[in-house]
């Protein structure tokens, strides 16, 4: 943000560059936020359910990279929100069946669904902010094309 508004023209209409350095940073917050957690509550070891949330989002992490590289020539720019939507899907089907895991087990402590469904929100979140980032690329990509 500070480089940006030190820059006299810049590719893109600056408002969209302000809204995506924004929404990238929403995601580290949300990570962040689900980093602490786990320290505050004490984890030692993921659920099977966090790894694979974890994964996806850093599948959609390396779609957005994709994405911010190529936005200059817009080449491979599509496929890869495609893609990244695609993750963010499959991530809501994770979180699903993750608090799914978690009420249906009588015998899990309920202190330990209260931390595990605020850790599987955090992540899912860090996955929609993604998918909100992949969206105003697209918005840049109609713009400029």
């Amino acid at each position: 943000i500070t480089l940006l508004n030190t820059q006299y023209l810049t590719p893109f209409d600056r408002d969209d560059i302000f809204m995506l350095a924004i929404e990238l940073d929403d995601i580290v917050d949300e990570l962040e936020e689900a980093s602490d957690l786990l320290g505050l509550y004490g984890i030692d070891l993921p659920t099977k359910h966090a790894v694979q949330q974890t994964s996806l989002i850093v599948g959609a992490t390396e779609q957005l990279k994709i994405a911010c590289d190529n936005l200059k020539s817009f080449k491979g720019v599509q496929e890869a929100l495609v893609e990244l939507k695609r993750l963010e899907d499959q991530g809501d089907s994770v979180l699903r069946e993750a608090l799914a895991s978690l009420f249906r087990d009588d015998r899990i402590d309920p202190l330990v669904v209260i931390r595990w469904k605020d850790i599987y929100e955090r992540l899912e979140g860090a996955l929609d902010s993604c998918e909100t980032a992949a969206n105003t690329i697209a918005n840049i990509v109609v713009k400029n094309a």
